[in-house]
């Protein structure tokens, strides 16, 4: 009977838990700059090759610099 009991309760207690979440994340918006500046510097950071200037790292697109996180 004690058995029943414990396996009846772990069955209640696995069945109200679940394993899955929902995480849900709104994208950053993303500002593309068309024309670097003339003080702008390149900086190379593991191999990659960043502009940096204003305090930020730019990264070169076909659209224009997208600031990224070094």
């Amino acid at each position: 009977m004690r058995p029943l009991i414990i396996l009846i309760s772990v069955f209640c207690i696995m069945s109200f838990t679940s394993c899955a979440t929902r995480i849900v994340t709104k994208p950053h918006a993303v500002t593309v700059v068309k024309k670097a500046p003339r003080h702008y510097k390149i900086v190379k950071v593991k191999g990659k090759r960043y502009y940096f200037w204003s305090g930020n790292h730019y990264k070169k697109t076909r659209k224009g610099y997208v600031i990224v996180r070094v």
